[in-house]
């Protein structure tokens, strides 16, 4: 089977729907979005990281490094995964956000230790 006619066949359903999990909550743990297209959108068509770039019309090299962690979804990659898997541009985003999101908040408390709150107008000092 080529890559065009996984493509073009009408009877491959959508990989990816609106109803996925990056869309019906957080997760405390979720997966790096690459991973979910390496087992959920390229190994159930049986296409190697050269063939799925060559779908989504990037490099290989680019697609690699988001099979592999190294590289998030952009938006630009998130209209190329959901024209090409499924779903839509924003559940990428989202599956995007949510992997950054529980990164980022691991360091939560240190983060906020470095923030120095601003007061309200009306009760700080003249400058």
């Amino acid at each position: 089977m080529s890559i065009s006619s996984t493509i073009t066949e009408p009877k491959v359903q959508p990989i990816m729907t609106t109803e996925s999990e990056a869309v019906s909550g957080p997760m405390a743990n979720p997966p790096h979005p690459g991973e979910l297209v390496r087992h959920d959108c390229l190994e159930p068509l049986n296409l190697s990281v050269t063939a799925g770039a060559k779908v989504l019309g990037v490099s290989r090299k680019t697609l690699d490094n988001l099979v592999n962690g190294r590289a998030g979804v952009s938006p630009e990659m998130a209209v190329r995964l959901a024209a090409a898997f499924g779903g839509t541009p924003q559940v990428w985003i989202n599956l995007q956000a949510a992997y950054d999101y529980a990164q980022v908040s691991r360091r939560a408390a240190a983060i906020r230790a470095t923030v120095r709150p601003l007061q309200p107008a009306s009760d700080r000092e003249p400058a």
